[in-house]
């Protein structure tokens, strides 16, 4: 079965390019030997930085399932993920990522995202993207009112 949801990823994808629609990404949650959702890359069509095939197709499964929590899952993406998909996976409780090409195919056609990595990995003073704090005290006023909410749902 695998190989199947592997096959079904990387046919998204190259049906996502032949049609002009996105990247040439494509992803399947599955559960119980089903394929739940299916997500294609779609950021230039939707004007969404955020809208990478496997993050569409986690929303899709959590839709699907109604609830935020995907553990129990298996994720099959045509390329290994990005460091906000991987991120992504981690929040959702994804069991397993099983994926088709690497981060390094991926660089040699454009999409290159370790610089994300060696960002995150400098100190905050040293990030390309300044980091300035502010207003603390006043931010952490919801951060205490969740602390006391009895009818919050921890994630």
């Amino acid at each position: 079965m695998k190989r199947e949801f592997m096959q079904e990823a990387a046919r998204l994808a190259l049906e996502n390019v032949r049609a002009g629609l996105g990247g040439p990404f494509g992803a399947v949650v599955v559960k119980d030997g089903q394929i739940i959702a299916r997500g294609v890359n779609c950021v230039t069509r939707t004007n969404d930085p955020t809208a990478h095939a496997e993050v569409v197709a986690i929303r899709e499964a959590c839709r699907v399932l109604g609830t935020f929590d995907l553990s129990g899952c298996e994720i099959y993406t045509s390329c290994e993920p990005c460091p906000m998909c991987l991120s992504a996976i981690y929040w959702a409780r994804i069991g397993k990522i099983y994926y088709g090409c690497t981060a390094k195919d991926a660089e040699a056609i454009g999409f290159a995202d370790q610089f994300i990595y060696d960002e995150l990995s400098r100190p905050k003073s040293e990030r390309r993207l300044p980091l300035e704090q502010l207003e603390r005290q006043l931010c952490l006023r919801a951060f205490e009112a969740w602390q006391q909410d009895t009818n919050k749902i921890p994630y």
